[in-house]
C-alpha cells in the first residue's frame, strides 16, 4: 500500500523531523520547489467547510506546479451516493492523491484501503495531523527544540488534542493538558501516547483544572469548544466549559511571555478572549502560516520527491 498521512502514527520520531526540516527548507526557498508537482493532479474530498487546509493545500499545490479538483460535500456524497470504495477505486485512476476532510475517521481508512496512493487525512473525528505537525514546527520555531519548551492545552479532549499528544510522545516533548471531566481525550489514544512516551523519554500529563495545565508553562495552547456538527449541544458545552476560558488570568499563570496559540476558527470570548489571541505573544497567525509549509513537505515526503527539484 502508498504511504499515506491519515494519523500522527503512520510517522516515526525521525519522519516527523524529517518533515519539519524539509519544511523549513520549503518555507525558506520556495522558488527551488516550483515545478516539483507539475502534472499531478490532487483530488479534495471535504464534508466540511475550511478555510485554511483547503486554501494552504491548493496553494501549496499550485506552487509546485500542481493542480487541484475540489469535490465538497454536494459533489460526491461519500458513502450516500456511492459506496466510499467505488468512489476511491474510480478517482485513483485520475488523480495523483486525496487529501480528505470527514465527520468520520473510518471514512477515511476506507478510502485509503482502495485507493493505491497517497491519502492525506485533512481533519476527522479522529485526529488532525496536519494541524498538530504544523503547531509543533511554530512552536520550535519559537522555542528551540533543545530547550524543551512545555505546551500546554486547554479546552476539548478533540481530534487537535489527539494529534497533538502523539506528535508529543514521538518527539520526546512535553505537554500538559486540562479537558473538563466529561470531554476528556480518548482513552486509548492517551495509552498509546504514553507507551511511546516511555520510549522517548516525554512528558505528558492530564488535569482538570486548567491552571495546574498552565503553570509555568512556555506555549499555551486551545481550540473551539463546540466544533462543527455540535451545533445541537452547543448550549450544553459551553455551560461544562466554564473556567476554561484562556484569558489574561490564567496566561498570567504561565511563564512570562508565554506564546498563545490556537488551530482556529477561534470563537472570541468563549475559549479565548479577544485581548489574549491578539496579543504580543500570540502566534495564532504564525500556525496558521505554517500549515502550507508543512503540507508542502507532507506531499513531497509521500510522493518521495523531496529530493527532486
Amino acid at each position: 500500500m502508498f504511504n499515506s498521512l491519515i494519523s500522527i502514527n503512520d510517522l516515526d520520531t525521525e519522519g516527523i523531523k524529517t518533515l519539519f526540516r524539509l519544511a523549513d527548507e520549503l518555507k525558506k526557498k520556495p522558488q527551488d520547489f516550483r515545478n516539483v508537482l507539475e502534472g499531478r493532479i490532487f483530488g479534495f474530498i471535504f464534508e466540511k467547510p475550511s478555510t485554511r487546509t483547503w486554501v494552504s493545500f491548493q496553494a501549496g499545490i499550485f506552487s509546485m506546479g500542481g493542480g487541484v479538483i475540489y469535490l465538497g460535500p454536494e459533489d460526491i456524497k461519500l458513502g450516500v451516493r456511492e459506496e466510499v470504495r467505488d468512489v476511491a477505486r474510480v478517482l485513483n485512476r485520475y488523480l495523483a492523491g486525496c487529501v480528505l476532510r470527514t465527520f468520520s475517521h473510518w471514512t477515511i481508512t476506507e478510502f485509503r484501503d482502495y485507493f493505491e496512493k497517497p491519502v492525506i487525512n485533512g481533519l476527522s473525528d479522529k485526529e488532525h495531523p496536519c494541524q498538530a505537525l504544523a503547531d509543533y514546527m511554530t512552536l520550535y520555531e519559537k522555542i528551540p527544540a533543545e530547550k524543551d519548551p512545555v505546551l500546554a492545552f486547554v479546552g476539548d479532549g478533540n481530534n487537535v488534542l489527539h494529534s497533538l499528544l502523539l506528535v508529543t510522545a514521538k518527539l520526546g516533548a512535553k505537554i500538559r493538558y486540562a479537558t473538563p471531566k466529561k470531554y476528556q481525550p480518548s482513552p486509548k489514544i492517551v495509552k498509546a501516547a504514553k507507551d511511546i512516551a516511555k520510549k522517548t523519554g516525554a512528558v505528558i500529563e492530564g488535569f482538570f483544572d486548567p491552571v495546574e495545565a498552565v503553570a509555568g508553562a512556555d506555549a499555551i495552547y486551545t481550540d473551539v469548544w463546540v466544533s462543527m456538527g455540535e451545533e445541537a449541544i452547543r448550549k450544553k458545552k459551553l455551560k461544562d466549559f466554564q473556567g476554561m476560558q484562556v484569558n489574561k488570568e490564567l496566561v498570567a499563570k504561565a511563564k512570562k511571555g508565554a506564546f498563545i496559540m490556537h488551530c482556529l476558527p477561534a470563537r472570541r470570548g468563549e475559549e479565548i478572549t479577544d485581548s489574549v489571541i491578539e496579543s504580543k505573544n500570540s502566534i495564532v497567525f504564525d500556525e496558521a502560516e505554517n500549515r502550507i509549509h508543512i503540507q508542502k513537505a507532507i506531499l513531497l515526503h509521500l510522493l518521495n520527491e523531496g529530493a527532486i527539484r
